[in-house]
């Protein structure tokens, strides 16, 4: 918003902490595996802002199980679960979001608009007890390049952020040796990465031209081990 951006959340639950610029926010609670939950969110910032420029898909769940875990095999409801909101929320959220783009009028370079999706570097380097959340990283990873060669016939780019460990509330809810662990694994800056740096990938992202098709990887150079 500090860029002049008007902005929907669209969530489950409202923001924690009210918006200090309230004439450009607008929440609309949202499940991204929702397709009229979805559509009614768009329409919604439509009405009150304008033309749909760009999305941030960033909706996600965390779980971890081992397959041959010591209580019994692993559960396919909650491997359904994470691909359900993770992958199939996202490419629900951009098949909808790049339809709407795709009906603004061309600015500079032709361009519509930006779709930003959240990879992850476990979409790469997942740990033991990961599969179904790196399963479904992997897949949003791989919905890039087909997504921004496609739509670049439309003047939409795509590009995915793959964030390393960040200080969100989904990691604050990880037990204290997991996040210890982490944490030892990232070279420099020797910390959680925070919301903010990631927010600043994002409008950075919105800005190059030149930015799409790729995962781009912020993450402190940290390459997670097994566990």
């Amino acid at each position: 918003m500090q860029h002049g951006a008007r902005v929907v959340i669209a969530d489950l639950v409202p923001p924690r902490e009210p918006s200090k610029q309230p004439d450009r926010t607008l929440f609309v609670a949202t499940d991204v595996t929702s397709e009229d939950a979805v559509r009614a969110a768009i329409a919604a910032g439509e009405n009150q802002f304008g033309p749909l420029r760009g999305a941030v898909a960033c909706a996600g769940v965390l779980h971890a199980e081992r397959v041959l875990g010591r209580s019994g095999v692993a559960s396919l409801e909650a491997f359904r679960r994470v691909i359900d909101v993770n992958l199939n929320g996202t490419f629900n959220t951009v098949r909808l979001a790049s339809e709407a783009i795709a009906r603004a009028e061309p600015l500079g370079d032709g361009l519509r608009g930006v779709i930003v999706m959240t990879s992850s570097v476990s979409a790469f380097e997942g740990q033991v007890g990961q599969a179904a959340y790196s399963a479904s990283k992997g897949g949003v990873s791989a919905l890039t390049l087909p997504l921004a060669r496609e739509f670049g016939a439309h003047g939409i780019r795509v590009v995915s952020i793959a964030p390393g460990v960040f200080d969100t509330p989904m990691m604050q809810t990880a037990p204290d040796k997991v996040r210890q662990s982490l944490v030892e694994q990232i070279p420099f800056p020797h910390r959680f990465g925070e919301p903010a740096e990631f927010a600043s990938l994002v409008c950075h992202t919105f800005e190059n031209n030149m930015l799409n098709g790729c995962v781009l990887r912020l993450d402190g150079a940290i390459r997670m081990g097994a566990k």
